[in-house]
């Protein structure tokens, strides 16, 4: 069986300045080439610190941002996003902020309707019915339809949000950020529809989040972005219980942990490295602890640690440490 999404060399270098002649200026890699294979039914997370990528993965994705380099497969078959009523059959985007992700000039009938028309060519007796049952599925009563998203709480625009993805009839979500604007109580709830409605309807799922806690309870293997490279990815569990990479440990290092006093973590620099002028070698190096004169001058590749886990670290952690 193939696998539900597999990247392969992808990458996004967004362009900065103009030349009217010659050859164009640098420009800020967003996300450096990389590889990633999701299966059937998985649950990938994708975390990193505000700027390392996430996002503008998660757009190329969807199709909002065409790749610079490499190929995203979908089922083995090559995504071709010249074609948008196929693109979206195939994959959906769940948004960050529920309320603005929706027209405020259209009732939510009509928000449901788009794609059922635009994609599948539903009548409009057909398009009632599919509508109906997806309602059903997200726990959203259907008198809500002739109502406009400005009169939706959090939550319910979350669903809603969740509900038009499902009516594409999609596979694969994309879920950039999902519970992040929304009150603890509700992101509990969100996340167990999530989990009840991958079950029923066969999905696969990209979870995108800076939540390592949220992260590490939805997802089945997790994938730590940093300067727009994949530095870890492995299986949630082992990921966040031993991390291989020093700045995944960082991370989870970071996060608030109740009963935990808060503490800052062991680093020497605080920020990411300037865009437009990156370091040579490993992009970490001025913020790890154990970095010596050989992370200056390669940039190192993802490789198995253990236990299925691999990291792009010359000097990766060991369970001791």
């Amino acid at each position: 069986m193939s696998a539900a999404l597999k990247l392969t060399d992808l990458s996004k270098t967004f362009p900065v300045g103009k030349r009217l002649f010659g050859a164009p200026k640098a420009g800020v890699k967003a996300v450096q080439p990389l590889s990633l294979t999701v299966e059937q039914g998985e649950t990938l997370g994708i975390v990193g610190e505000s700027g390392c990528g996430k996002s503008t993965l998660a757009r190329m994705l969807v199709g909002l941002l065409p790749p610079t380099t490499g190929q995203i497969e979908i089922d083995g078959a090559p995504l071709d996003n010249a074609d948008p009523a196929t693109f979206g059959q195939k994959i959906q985007y769940v948004f960050q902020d529920p309320i603005s992700s929706l027209n405020p000039r259209k009732t939510i009938r009509q928000i449901m309707d788009a794609p059922l028309r635009h994609l599948h060519g539903m009548d409009a007796k057909a398009r009632t019915a599919r509508i109906a049952e997806i309602f059903a599925a997200v726990n959203l009563r259907e008198e809500f339809l002739d109502r406009y998203p400005h009169e939706f709480s959090g939550g319910q625009a979350q669903r809603i949000g969740i509900a038009r993805a499902l009516a594409a009839d999609a596979r694969i979500l994309i879920l950039d950020e999902p519970v992040s604007a929304l009150d603890v109580s509700v992101q509990a709830q969100v996340l167990n529809l999530l989990a009840d409605l991958k079950q029923k309807f066969g999905l696969t799922y990209i979870f995108i989040s800076h939540d390592l806690a949220v992260v590490e309870a939805v997802s089945d293997r997790v994938a730590v972005l940093y300067f727009g490279s994949v530095v870890e990815v492995g299986p949630a569990d082992q990921v966040f219980a031993a991390p291989r990479h020093p700045y995944t440990r960082l991370l989870a290092d970071s996060a608030p942990v109740v009963g935990r006093a808060l503490a800052a973590p062991e680093a020497k620099e605080t920020e990411l490295p300037d865009p437009l002028n990156p370091p040579e070698g490993c992009a970490f190096r001025a913020r790890c602890p154990r970095a010596t004169e050989v992370c200056a001058g390669a940039v190192p590749s993802l490789e198995v640690q253990s236990d299925s886990v691999s990291a792009a670290c010359f000097h990766p952690l060991a369970d001791t440490d």
